[in-house]
């Protein structure tokens, strides 16, 4: 299933070398998210969470906003099912919201 919404991008991190021969590349967009209770305790406020999307080149795409960290992005993710009873999110696209009176922020 998947649907589109807004968050908060906090962070933007390439990833891109080799490792035991075999190359890898990959960005992740740390966005925040609400911080849930459970059974060791009670929790209030919000914290970052880690996603991939594509390779390092999406980096590229984002590093012009660097200053302007956090910002507002539209998101489209997918929940798919998981071992057990669980699901995972998956981010599948993600750009900068362009506000009125603003200049785009769109990546390039």
């Amino acid at each position: 299933m998947k649907f589109p919404t807004q968050v908060i991008v906090h962070a933007v991190k390439e990833s891109k070398g080799e490792y035991n021969g075999k190359p890898f590349s990959s960005c992740t967009f740390h966005c925040e998210v609400d911080l849930k209770e459970n059974n060791a305790g009670r929790s209030i406020g919000r914290v970052t969470r880690p996603f991939k999307l594509g390779d390092a080149s999406e980096f590229d795409k984002w590093a012009h906003l660097g200053g302007s960290l956090p910002i507002t992005a539209d998101a489209v993710f997918e929940l798919e099912a998981a071992k057990e009873d669980g699901s995972k999110l998956v981010l599948l696209e993600i750009k900068p919201v362009t506000r009125a009176g603003q200049k785009a922020a769109t990546p390039a």
